[in-house]
């Protein structure tokens, strides 16, 4: 079997952005009079900011024309962005900048594949902007997750075909959109949660090519004897 990259989402792999985003959309409901909940925010992951707002404004029962939705989207962005100042490569999740070392040393090609308008930013705070070949996010694609647009996107620039890439999701519409796309995806987190990877990892830590390769065909293996 021969891997040759891999692309990563951002939020919840790479860094947990995710107490930010629940924040400022907390602070927009509250401001509408309402509440928003942790839980309801776990709805937010792997789809578009607007996306995210037409959610919380159907929690609220609020109708809102879209120059108000951009308003309130832009206020949104505002907020979450406040609060990355003080974000660093620190910030990193365990074990992926060690991976991400790890790819480029042996050669494979690193993309980013995020519905995040602020992935640019992100990275940069982050200090690791070196290792991606390619970063599509949602300024660069006009379908959200589960549509595999933005792997796709992100495949093309890396000049790779999808079954060669692993894609790393920590949302089920993320695992959804590698899979639709031909991709090998690779849930970061829980098995119980992420039902639509091949297969699952908690963490980067640890984490090398050998040991990837080995993962992917257990999974395939038990794919096919279940099938």
């Amino acid at each position: 079997m021969t891997i040759t990259g891999c692309i990563f989402d951002l939020d919840g792999v790479i860094v947990d952005t995710a107490g930010y985003h629940y924040l400022s959309w907390k602070h927009l409901a509250n401001g509408l009079g309402f509440d928003f909940t942790v839980e309801q925010n776990e709805l937010m992951k792997g789809i578009s900011r607007m996306d995210s707002l037409d959610v919380v404004l159907s929690i609220g029962g609020i109708k809102k024309s879209q120059s108000e939705k951009l308003e309130l989207a832009k206020q949104k962005n505002d907020l979450y962005l406040s609060q990355l100042s003080d974000l660093s490569s620190d910030s990193l999740l365990p074990g992926v900048q060690d991976f991400l070392d790890l790819l480029r040393t042996e050669g494979l090609r690193i993309a980013l594949g995020s519905a995040s308008k602020n992935a640019r930013y992100v990275i940069d705070k982050l200090g690791i902007g070196s290792y991606f070949e390619a970063i599509v996010d949602g300024n660069d694609v006009s379908r959200s997750k589960p549509d595999p647009e933005v792997f796709l996107t992100a495949a093309d620039l890396i000049n790779r075909e999808p079954a060669e890439l692993v894609v790393f999701e920590d949302s089920q519409k993320g695992l959804i959109a590698s899979n639709q796309g031909g991709f090998i995806s690779c849930g970061v987190g829980s098995p119980e949660i992420l039902t639509n990877a091949l297969f699952v990892i908690e963490s980067f830590s640890g984490l090398n090519t050998s040991v990837l390769i080995e993962y992917i065909k257990e999974a395939k293996s038990k794919k096919t004897r279940i099938s």
